[in-house]
């Protein structure tokens, strides 16, 4: 036989495919911690979508593909008056909700924001919560919703604890893609080998290169990027659902499959067994819209705010000791160009609160950048370094700190202390101290969108004792516009 010829023999399915199936399928979740926190993590990414509403390059993107597009039982898209196919559900929601850059975060040798997936999860959710009513049966419940959210966080998260993605160029939403596919073929009643024939096909749509995150191309579709994974997954999972066959070795095939072809030859690392780790230990941005990384030094800038306000001028250069992870990613010289350039600079994250004592998503459009040339005058005078313990200590699963530091010299040789915040307020140290936050920060967002008895009446409903018992279709109904 040549050696050139493949030995067109069909193989058992890649045991990550299995793995995950396994768990979506039949894996109880029991964490009251996880469902707890699954639940302020709804209320967070929804306000988060709301407050995106308020911007029209948010909203280009919204609404049917083409206009006039009616869907019965059509999924609803909270803050507006669309109902969509699930597909194009899946992108409006997952758009909004990643729009600016203000939900939650997880950190490792990849990094993302899981709830993202609530686009794919909350579309298909409330599709087929109206369906079954419509036929007469029982509709998919809150408890539902939660459950799948801790276990797309599970997926995404411990996939990237040991895997870095973005150090061979792909964006890390393809994990969104993966995770989504997996528990939104299970809420269509995916049995567990359709979940691993959908799973498949989410791999071998390889993945989107990052450049859109990065010096020079940095723009808007890191905005939408999620969303469109998202959408994605929820077509991949119909199509299974449909018949669509799988591709078994998707990931280990030689020269075909996903390790040879973009993950330099090499499989993936998964360590910890798939449980509620994630969504336990999940990031919440809380007080800043700001890449995560930069979280900490945005509360270090408004410490040192009332110090430096009135000697802007004066100032010669300003320290600035990070991690590894935030020099990679977010640390940058030179014009940005637009809002999603400035929300990934590090230096930007700084000057802001350093000059105004606070950082909202207004501060990154080009009217507010424009108006004010002290920002990049800032910028020019800081000196990034690296901590070697801080970039330890980030990667540390026990610790898993975002630690940042900023030092300001003035000109007379005088000098501020230095001021250094290891753990940001979203972190799972400091949750207690978080959780009034965000639930401020989700009033505050329902109030951009709803008048004050529907905002109140919102809010109260996400906090009943009862929510897991609502129906999917009932509390979507609470956030349409008429």
């Amino acid at each position: 036989m040549s050696l050139n010829v493949d030995v067109n023999e069909r193989q058992a399915p890649d045991q990550l495919l299995v793995a995950i199936a396994d768990y979506v399928a039949n894996v109880p979740i029991t964490s009251p911690l996880a469902l707890q926190t699954a639940q302020h993590c709804l209320m967070d990414t929804l306000g988060c979508g709301l407050l995106a509403l308020r911007f029209p390059e948010c909203t280009k993107h919204l609404g049917p593909l083409v206009l006039g597009t009616q869907v019965l039982h059509g999924a609803r898209v909270p803050g507006t008056a669309y109902e969509l196919d699930p597909v194009t559900a899946a992108f409006n929601i997952g758009c909004m909700i990643r729009w600016l850059d203000f939900n939650d975060t997880w950190l490792a040798a990849e990094w993302g924001h899981p709830s993202d997936n609530l686009g794919a999860i909350l579309a298909v959710a409330d599709y087929q919560s109206r369906t079954a009513v419509a036929n007469g049966k029982a509709p998919l419940t809150m408890q539902d919703v939660l459950v799948a959210m801790i276990k797309a966080h599970e997926i995404q998260g411990i996939l990237a604890i040991n895997n870095s993605f973005n150090r061979v160029g792909l964006d890390h939403v393809l994990l969104v893609r993966v995770a989504s596919t997996a528990v939104v073929t299970h809420m269509l009643g995916g049995s567990r080998d359709q979940i691993v024939d959908a799973l498949s096909q989410a791999w071998a749509d390889g993945g989107a290169l990052r450049t859109y995150r990065h010096a020079p191309n940095a723009g808007s579709r890191k905005s939408w990027a999620a969303g469109d994974a998202t959408s994605r997954a929820v077509r991949l999972a119909m199509i299974t659902m449909k018949g669509e066959m799988g591709i078994p070795t998707v990931l280990s095939a030689p020269k075909w499959g996903y390790y040879d072809v973009l993950f330099k030859g090499h499989a993936f690392s998964v360590d910890r067994p798939f449980a509620s780790y994630v969504m336990e230990n999940v990031l919440f941005k809380l007080s800043y819209p700001a890449e995560f990384h930069a979280q900490t030094a945005v509360e270090c800038a408004v410490k040192l705010h009332p110090l430096v306000k009135d000697r802007i001028d004066e100032i010669d250069r300003i320290e600035v000791t990070t991690h590894e992870s935030a020099i990679r990613i977010i640390s940058k010289v030179g014009e940005l160009a637009n809002p999603a350039d400035r929300d990934h600079c590090l230096q930007y994250m700084i000057a802001v609160p350093l000059l105004y004592g606070d950082l909202m998503a207004e501060h990154y459009e080009d009217d507010f950048h424009q108006q004010d040339a002290r920002i990049d005058a800032l910028r020019q005078k800081m000196v990034i370094a690296e901590d070697k313990g801080y970039s330890q200590d980030y990667l540390d699963p026990e610790k898993r700190s975002i630690a940042n530091a900023i030092k300001v010299v003035f000109r007379d040789g005088s000098a501020t202390e230095k001021v250094a915040i290891e753990y940001p307020i979203g972190h799972r140290a400091r949750r207690a101290e978080g959780i009034p936050v965000l639930l401020s920060k989700f009033e505050r967002n329902l109030r951009t969108r709803y008048p004050a008895r529907h905002a109140n009446s919102l809010l109260t409903l996400c906090q009943s004792p009862q929510f897991g018992a609502l129906e999917v279709h009932e509390f979507m109904h609470h956030w349409a516009m008429n």
